[in-house]
């Protein structure tokens, strides 16, 4: 009788867990702090192929150096940003998302000052990098597609009932969305001088 009066409230515990919808409230939350994880890795990806690029366009190319310069600074400042995917706000995915934002302007202006450098394009190295920048910008927008769907998937589950009801009390409260740079709004403009 006694073992019993010890397990009934556990029982009845885990019963009123599972009906709130607890235990898939964590392994939503858990999924969106993955797919953060991914975006920050395919981020870093990036940031460790530049040092690559940069160095190969040093030995192909004499130019302007305030464009490495910028390349630096940028990465600099994108590799220390850093965010807790569980207690993410949106004012921070701002700031991640600007000085990322900085790094792929200054990665977008090394590759057009390349084209002035007949020798740094017939590069094999640096061609073989190019193509893997590319394949890397693609990681990362589809990595950011995945955490957005998994916030939609969390965001939305902890807004349904009976769940709404418990999510806030349990610490469970909605994420930010990753959201496009403002100047992604405008195209680019084509030249050729």
């Amino acid at each position: 009788m006694n073992t019993l009066k010890k397990i009934l409230p556990l029982f009845l515990i885990s019963i009123l867990l599972n009906s709130c919808g607890y235990n898939e409230m964590v392994s939503k939350r858990e999924q969106v702090s993955s797919q953060w994880a991914q975006v920050e890795a395919d981020y870093q990806r990036r940031a460790d192929l530049i040092d690559n690029i940069v160095s190969t366009v040093k030995a192909e190319a004499k130019f302007e150096q305030s464009t490495l310069v910028d390349i630096a600074n940028a990465r600099a400042s994108a590799t220390q940003m850093k965010i807790d995917p569980t207690n993410a706000t949106p004012e921070q995915l701002v700031k991640y998302q600007e000085a990322q934002g900085q790094l792929g302007m200054a990665i977008g202006r090394l590759l057009s000052v390349t084209e002035n450098y007949p020798n740094l394009k017939a590069n094999t190295a640096f061609q073989d990098l190019r193509v893997q920048l590319e394949g890397t910008e693609n990681r990362i927008n589809t990595s950011r597609n995945r955490y957005n769907e998994a916030v939609r998937e969390y965001n939305a589950f902890i807004k349904a009932i009976p769940q709404n009801f418990f999510a806030g009390s349990f610490g469970f409260t909605e994420k930010p969305y990753f959201e496009s740079d403002k100047s992604s709004y405008t195209a680019p403009k084509v030249k050729f001088d």
